[in-house]
């Protein structure tokens, strides 16, 4: 087994990676930059080594500082976590290059499905269903002629990267100019590559997608499916597994089919195989992410098996603990990423310090998190705080066990997702599961509910209550009154206003 890895990652997926190797009696290796330098995974760690100022271009992304500390330090490993270069092919050649072992996947894997329109090739050629579209390398003035024949609505999509950005939806002739001159710019901006692709958009389709896992003795297995529908800006908000939609007849053609597509990239070490599932039952191959998912707590929580811990025991060479047969999706999972974000403005970014802070407990409940009390939420990061996952022996009692853990989910100082999770899963259409990829544009609404509305009033009845007690505190620092004198005060206040 290795014995040292450096994580090349930050925030609650370095914790993960650190609790995998720690497992395996395996060192970990922290890196941090300087917003990062009292965070908990650097505390945990074996050893932490500071790596530059908080921009990610200056720090996490510096794949040279990352190699360096490596060999300097004794790590035989590099675990790139998700996010970041953890789907960067030169990052994973450099650190081959190196002599390090490479937690992930083949760098030529990480090439040809990192390139959508050739993974999109690579899979027409194994078989696998791909959803219509054009090819990359097209004008802008080639694209609107060819348009036509995919079929109105379509999305423009980056041929580079993924994640939502570079993506535009067309519904009519007239939009597809702009759509296509916006979706370059962000891809430009996002990826460094401004080439872009139409493919025809599914409406009421389900974003359903499924784990794989492959060793390097060609052993290669699907662990179920995830459902990954509730989703803002192509950004995913909520995963569960199974999906409602799924039965076992419709998994075990997901799963062969996502089979075939790491067998046709020589595929190595965890991935997820994304499909659209439309109504009618039939699926089209979105794309391959080459990494560790966000999402896959709720695999290991219905399957047991620990995806982490094979990457690393994979890597190092040996066979997957797992064959085929020993995969049994037991009860059902949900996971609600706790995003510092306003759900009552748009989702837009909320910075500032954690000034409170209670992570549920009990059965059947799992957080990953990398925040603490105190913590400064900066705007350099992803806005992922923590992930809340629970699991139940059905979909309701799984739902139930979420409604009861957001409920004692306690994080003050910036605005969370916390009310949108727990407005969602007491949705009816939610539990119901009756989901698709438009779910919050067509039946959702942070407005809708008139309770929520007193929610901002609350908020700020209880900053002016923290106001007074700061104040108050700052009189007794002082010499002032004492609080006897101070709650007088108020009593007698209170009697002239009845």
């Amino acid at each position: 087994m290795l014995k040292k890895v450096l994580i090349a990652n930050r925030g609650e997926i370095a914790m993960r990676i650190l609790r995998g190797c720690s497992d395996l009696g395996i060192e970990s290796v922290a890196v941090y930059s300087n917003a990062d330098r009292l965070s908990t995974y650097v505390r945990k760690a074996a050893e932490a080594h500071h790596i530059g100022p908080p921009p990610v271009s200056e720090s996490y992304l510096r794949g040279d500082k990352l190699i360096d500390i490596a060999l300097n330090c004794g790590a035989d490993g590099i675990h790139p976590g998700y996010g970041l270069l953890a789907e960067n092919a030169d990052f994973a050649q450099a650190a081959i290059d190196a002599g390090l072992t490479w937690i992930g996947p083949p760098p030529e894997a990480i090439a040809m499905m990192g390139d959508k329109t050739i993974a999109r090739d690579a899979m027409t050629q194994a078989g696998v269903p791909v959803v219509p579209g054009s090819p990359k390398g097209l004008s802008d003035e080639e694209l609107q002629a060819i348009a036509p024949e995919i079929g109105y609505p379509l999305l423009v999509k980056a041929a580079a990267g993924g994640g939502g950005k570079g993506m535009r939806a067309v519904h009519a002739p007239e939009e597809l100019a702009a759509a296509l001159r916006m979706a370059r710019n962000e891809a430009k901006a996002a990826f460094g590559d401004n080439q872009v692709y139409l493919e025809r958009l599914l409406i009421g389709a389900r974003h359903v997608e499924v784990q794989i896992l492959a060793d390097a003795h060609g052993n290669v297995i699907h662990l179920g499916e995830r459902e990954c529908s509730i989703q803002r800006r192509h950004q995913k908000l909520i995963e569960e597994s199974p999906s409602p939609a799924v039965n076992s007849v419709l998994r075990e053609r997901m799963g062969a089919v996502a089979i075939a597509a790491a067998r046709a990239a020589n595929y190595v070490s965890a991935g997820t195989v994304e499909f659209l599932l439309d109504q009618n039952g039939s699926f089209y191959f979105l794309e391959m992410n080459t990494r560790l998912q966000v999402e896959h707590p709720v695999t290991e929580m219905v399957t047991g098996v620990d995806i982490v811990k094979e990457m690393l025991r994979i890597a190092a060479g040996r066979r997957m603990s797992h064959k085929q047969k020993d995969i049994q999706l037991k009860g059902w999972a949900i996971e609600c990423r706790i995003l510092a974000e306003d759900a009552f403005n748009n989702f837009i970014p909320s910075i500032g310090q954690i000034t409170g802070l209670s992570l549920p407990t009990g059965g059947g409940v799992r957080v990953d998190s990398g925040v603490y009390y105190n913590m400064e939420v900066s705007p350099y990061y992803d806005s992922l705080l923590a992930k809340l996952v629970t699991h139940g022996g059905t979909r309701a009692e799984s739902i139930l066990r979420m409604r009861r853990a957001l409920d004692e989910f306690t994080l003050t100082g910036v605005k969370t997702t916390i009310p949108f999770h727990i407005k969602m899963m007491n949705h009816a259409r939610f539990q119901a599961g009756q989901l698709d990829t438009n779910f919050l544009d067509n039946h959702f609404s942070m407005d809708d509910d008139p309770s929520l509305k007193y929610a901002k009033v609350a908020a700020a009845a209880a900053a002016l209550v923290a106001h007074r007690h700061s104040k108050e505190a700052i009189l007794l620092h002082q010499g002032g009154p004492s609080p006897w004198r101070l709650y007088g005060r108020r009593e007698a206040l209170d009697r002239r206003l009845k």
